[in-house]
């Protein structure tokens, strides 16, 4: 009985498999994304496109990274763990039809996610800002005027994209001869030709070094803060109580009004100047306990979408947990850069290229807890893949909280401040924009510090028992002590026909061997993120939580206000007129001022 269909069946049966659980995980990131979306956007000022771009961008971005378990499973399919040999089904032609889809996905995916990033979240921000309800009411306002407008302004990245992969294209990679590490055949195949492949790298690379930066900041911030806002986010104050206490605080100051007002409506000279000011002082305060009922009532959901709604009531419900929750993510923070600190430190030490090739490790040195739970957990799929959905997840939170933080800012200066239920249009693309660019820095750290050997091979082991025939592989049924994990075989001739790199391995090793600065200020900056870490660690530990009601008002005034860049196609407007002296015309040949009804680019009343 010819047992080779049957062998290939099952091949087939597992790899789809795979692949299926990857559908899943897709399905399952889209509603993540939904909920993130909606729980942070403002429910008063919204735009369909901006909701929309967010998702997608989202979801395309986490679905990129949930490949890397996918990449993992179908490498680590192809060989037995027990034996060290490829199994029968794994023929070189199934294994490159395998890598090969798994780069047609990778490559797809990745240039979606820089097309969003450069081309069509500044389109949706620009479109946005483009908007006046004014003009649209007058009809001055059309779907092809405010088309081009946002265009031209993306001119400006789409020409950043073509440079990009010019330069990409053109510049000279490090194919010269570093040194012995480019006698390896895994180094070799690093090394592209293709001029196409090469400037895609290229661009990725640098969106990479880019986002590490961020990675650092945000990141780093985050991952401290968010296990600890867990264990403190036992409110001082619930919402109910504090809406019943400034119901209380307004009432008395209304009727403290309405004495100052009857003690003097009979009078016929002008109001006392102590009743002025303590009027006064009643207004402002008036205003203030306005605003903090109107924050009262929004935390309880009041105003606000269905998914916010059902998102406040379920924390509440869930808000004992919250302690456990947090005891047990700050032990998993602690253990996730007690891992990376190893790592760093070994590659640092023992890294067979140091600088030149990004500090690629031939095979870990040092116990490292994370790699180990997850070269286990392998050996069970899709285990594995549950818990790389889960640390991903949980590193992509632990970014939208530094970014919620410290707030997006230029240098020293906050632009926008991210707020659950109040974040502007513009705040949520630029936010997007940036968790894009972390989510490639997270690849970076989960591949290359975090779980190196689980990344790059998998389960794959090979033999080093050498074989009597020889023209037969390599046998270890009786020596069981001469099977090695892959992560060994950088130097070794016998795996080379047994250990398979994963794709993202060896895309980012080709990045940064190529292009061995980004490879050197990706590896150097997880320290700068350890540091970042500890510090505010420390930091959030030591400071206990207390209520603060002029916080809750000054927030709520700044929800208010106008933000830095809420307007910047009228400052791009008011730009061109100072360089060109003359004022644009509107209606009836008046210039813009008050009282004309004009808005938008160049008028005084804004729509937002």
């Amino acid at each position: 009985m010819d047992i080779t269909p049957m062998v290939a069946s099952a091949g087939l049966l597992q790899t789809s498999l795979i692949w299926v659980a990857y559908a899943v995980a897709v399905a399952l990131v889209f509603f993540v994304a939904v909920i993130t979306v909606f729980t942070w956007q403002t429910p008063y000022d919204r735009s369909k496109l901006v909701t929309t771009v967010a998702i997608v961008s989202l979801t395309a971005l986490l679905a990129t990274v949930f490949l890397l378990p996918v990449d993992i499973a179908l490498v680590s399919s192809t060989a037995s763990a027990s034996r060290g040999t490829k199994k029968d089904w794994a023929t070189p032609e199934r294994i490159h039809g395998i890598l090969k889809t798994l780069k047609i996905v990778y490559y797809s995916l990745y240039s979606f996610d820089a097309l969003l990033c450069l081309v069509v979240i500044p389109f949706a921000y620009f479109w946005y800002e483009e908007h006046d309800e004014v003009l649209e009411e007058e009809g001055r306002e059309t779907w092809s005027t405010r088309f081009w407008q946002a265009l031209k302004y993306t001119i400006a990245f789409i020409i950043l994209v073509i440079i990009l992969f010019l330069v990409g294209f053109f510049v000279p990679t490090a194919a010269q001869d570093h040194g012995r590490h480019l006698d390896l055949d895994y180094f070799k195949r690093l090394l592209t030709n293709n001029n196409g492949e090469k400037a895609l790298s290229f661009g990725l690379g640098l969106l990479m070094t880019l986002g590490v930066l961020l990675y650092v900041l945000y990141t780093g911030t985050g991952l401290a803060l968010l296990p600890v806002s867990l264990i403190k986010s036992a409110p001082a104050i619930s919402a109910p109580e504090l809406s019943a206490m400034t119901a209380a605080e307004l009432e008395h100051n209304r009727e403290l009004q309405r004495q100052i007002e009857m003690r003097n409506a009979g009078r016929i000279v002008a109001m006392s100047q102590k009743d002025r000011r303590e009027l006064d002082l009643l207004l402002r305060e008036e205003r203030t306990l306005v605003r903090r009922q109107r924050l009262a009532a929004e935390a309880s959901g009041e105003g606000q979408s269905t998914i916010m709604r059902i998102w406040t009531k379920t924390q509440a419900v869930f808000r004992p947990l919250k302690l456990f929750g947090g005891i047990l993510l700050l032990c998993l923070s602690v253990i996730l850069w007690i891992s990376m600190l190893i790592t760093a430190i070994d590659k640092a030490a023992n890294s067979v290229c140091k600088s030149h090739c990004g500090y690629i490790l031939g095979h870990i040195n040092v116990f490292q807890p994370v790699n180990w739970v997850f070269v286990k957990a392998a050996k069970a799929f899709p285990i594995d893949y549950i818990l790389m959905a889960f640390l991903i997840l949980f590193l992509f939170s632990s970014s939208i909280t530094g970014i919620a933080s410290v707030g997006i800012r230029f240098l020293w200066v906050r632009i926008f401040q991210l707020k659950k239920g109040r974040t502007a249009p513009q705040a949520l693309l630029i936010a997007t924009v940036m968790q894009a660019l972390i989510i490639l820095a997270i690849n970076y750290a989960v591949v290359n510090l975090l779980a190196p050997q689980y990344a790059m091979y998998g389960t794959q082991t090979f033999c080093q028992a050498l074989s009597l025939d020889p023209g037969a592989p390599p046998d270890c049924r009786n020596h069981r002590d001469m099977i090695r994990p892959c992560s060994e075989s950088l130097t070794d001739p016998l795996a080379k026909d047994v250990c398979t790199p994963t794709v993202m391995s060896t895309f980012l090793n080709r990045i940064v061997l190529n292009w061995p600065v980004f490879g050197a200020i990706d590896f150097w900056a997880q320290f700068a993120f350890l540091t970042v870490f500890l510090l505010v660690f420390v930091t959030s530990l030591i400071r206990t939580p207390r209520l603060n009601l002029t916080e809750i008002d000054e927030e709520a005034q700044a929800d208010e206000e106008e933000g830095l860049l809420a307007s910047t196609s009228r400052r791009f407007g008011a730009t061109w007129q100072d360089i060109t002296g003359r004022a644009k015309r509107t209606v009836g040949g008046h210039p813009n001022g008050q009282g004309y009804g004009t808005s938008g680019t160049n008028g005084t009343t804004s729509s937002r």
